[in-house]
Order: C-alpha cells, then structure tokens, then sequence
C-alpha cells in the first residue's frame, strides 16, 4: 500500500491506539503517534468540553509537526453525579503519574461515589469527540455508548472505566467485550466509524496528480 500522507494520532495512550489503528488498518495513511516526535509538547487541556479540549490537542500537534492531527477527548458522564467525570476522567482521582494506578483509582472513586446512588439511577454513557486537523481546515466527529455503572470490575479487556460500565443489551461490560466487537459498540468505534467514512470519500481528493 503506497501512502502519501502522514497521520498523528494524539495520544499517548496504548489502549486508544490500538482501538485507532486497528479501525483505520486499511486506510493508506501512515499513523504516527506522540512517541514519534518525543520532543512533541504536551498541551494543557484546560477546556470545559469535550470538542475544545480536543481541538486544543490537534492544534499543539499539527503547529508542531506539521503532520496530519487526529486527536479525542472522551469520558464517561454520569448524569446523577452532575455529569461527572466528564472532561475529568483521566484523571478523575488525582494525577498519579502512572497510568495503570490512576485509572485503577478512578475506578474506585466512581465506586465509592454511586454507592449512595439508586440503582435505577446509575445510567452513564461514554462519549468520544474526534477532531482531524490538516492544512486546509478542520472536521469534528462524535460517538456515544449509553450503558449503566456498576458496583464491581468485571472484564480482562478494555481500560479506564470499561470494567465498569455494563451494556444491557449486550449483558456484559465493554471490558469483557472481545477487542474486536468493542471496535464495532465503543463511543470511540462510533466516532471513529463516522470519520473511517468522511475520509474515504475526502482521501481520494488530497492525493498528489501523477
């Protein structure tokens, strides 16, 4: 597969990009991630939404690289907390450096937190926003998964809050998902399905006349 052009996906987390790359395998592209350019800045994302903090990720990436830049913020609300996590949900309990322990407790402050909850109030639902930046402008995408919080880890697969966040129609939580099906129900799969489709049809127009 011949490819033109370059893709930074802006993130440094393993379990987002692996979701990205399998999603976007058969797209001649060349993904490029932040452990590429180790001199890349991390940016502060101090945005209120999901969509801005994205945007503000893309652009760092781009004015730095000049690459391509698809970058998301995603996160889990939970209406009855207020909305919480929200844009917070990396680092929901504090900003341990290292990443196995900080989503190991988030997932046990949001324990701790709907406890106190009804369980017929424990609906949550993941959303993904996607922001693909190039040299002539910018495309935004979205994607959620609707689900409930529940009180106990289930599931070897995932990250984050998936061993927590239970499907009903599937009967199982994202993290005991296979990799494969999470690709195809995730907020993230959604709104990576939306730009997979924009870019097959806006790719063929960014390619160089022979």
């Amino acid at each position: 597969m011949f490819v033109f052009h370059r893709l930074l996906v802006c993130s440094h987390n393993p379990g987002k990009i692996r979701e990205i790359r399998a999603i976007l395998s058969d797209i001649p592209m060349k993904v490029l991630t932040a452990e590429d350019f180790p001199a890349l800045p991390e940016p502060i994302e101090d945005a209120k939404t999901f969509v801005e903090n994205a945007r503000i990720k893309a652009r760092s990436a781009y004015e730095h690289t000049g690459c391509w830049a698809l970058a998301d913020d995603s996160g889990l609300v939970v209406p009855a907390l207020g909305g919480e996590p929200g844009v917070d949900s990396a680092y929901y309990a504090g900003h341990h450096p290292d990443r196995a322990q900080r989503e190991q407790a988030n997932r046990n402050k949001l324990i701790a937190a709907i406890q106190q909850i009804p369980i017929e109030q424990r609906s949550a639902y993941f959303v993904c926003t996607l922001v693909f930046l190039w040299e002539g402008g910018e495309a935004v995408f979205e994607g959620r998964c609707e689900g409930v919080i529940i009180p106990e880890e289930r599931g070897p697969h995932g990250f984050g809050f998936d061993p927590l966040f239970w499907i009903p129609e599937q009967g199982k939580t994202l993290a005991e998902l296979e990799p494969t099906e999470k690709n195809q129900r995730s907020h993230r799969a959604r709104a990576l399905q939306a730009f997979r489709t924009w870019l097959l049809a806006w790719l063929p127009q960014q390619m160089p006349l022979a």
